[in-house]
């Protein structure tokens, strides 16, 4: 399957889950400017995948903004490699998201049908379930790929020989064993 097609099955997976969990999400409390879960959840995942549809918005912004960004991401993942709660380096200053339109689905899936602050989201099992699912399904899409910390897998994605590598369909977990033990990388192919 070529990028092009992933990335297009990969947004009909994130509509498909949309449609699925409306009627959860419909009573979720969550509005512009809740920044709970980017915040003090702190845990934003992704798939190497979503990481280069992202990186690639990232590397078209102008200077000095993709210079800011950069900057938020390695000090987001140093944050997260002293296993700190980081902000999401893709939360703007007036707490909207810059990537809100290719947000990862770690950040689709998320929304609270109670004021969140101090006990975390609450969320319908269900909706719940039906993320592990489709978390599963985006794995075996990007079969080649890994899932892990949104700062670790674009740390991954900005190393040439890496990226090289994943977008010529390679597949060779040896080369980021070390990393990948270290930093909680999953490799998709053998997730379950």
């Amino acid at each position: 399957m070529t990028f092009k097609a992933k990335k297009e099955r990969l947004q009909e997976i994130y509509e498909r889950f949309e449609t699925d969990a409306h009627k959860f999400k419909k009573g979720a409390i969550c509005k512009i400017g809740c920044t709970y879960c980017c915040t003090d959840v702190g845990n934003v995942d992704t798939t190497t995948l979503e990481g280069v549809i992202i990186l690639e918005r990232v590397n078209s912004l102008s200077q000095p903004l993709k210079g800011q960004v950069k900057k938020k991401i390695a000090q987001n993942r140093l944050k997260k490699e002293k296993e700190k709660i980081a902000r999401c380096p893709f939360l703007k200053e007036d707490d909207t998201c810059l990537i809100y339109d290719i947000r990862p689905f770690s950040c689709r899936q998320l929304y609270s049908i109670r004021e969140c602050r101090g006990r975390g989201p609450t969320v319908h099992r269900q909706a719940t379930e039906l993320a592990k699912k489709t978390v599963r399904e985006m794995q075996r899409l990007d079969d080649t790929g890994y899932s892990g910390h949104i700062s670790f897998i674009l740390y991954l994605l900005d190393k040439p020989g890496f990226r090289k590598l994943y977008l010529s369909g390679g597949f060779d977990p040896g080369k980021i064993a070390r990393f990948g033990k270290s930093h909680g990388i999953v490799i998709n192919r053998f997730a379950r």
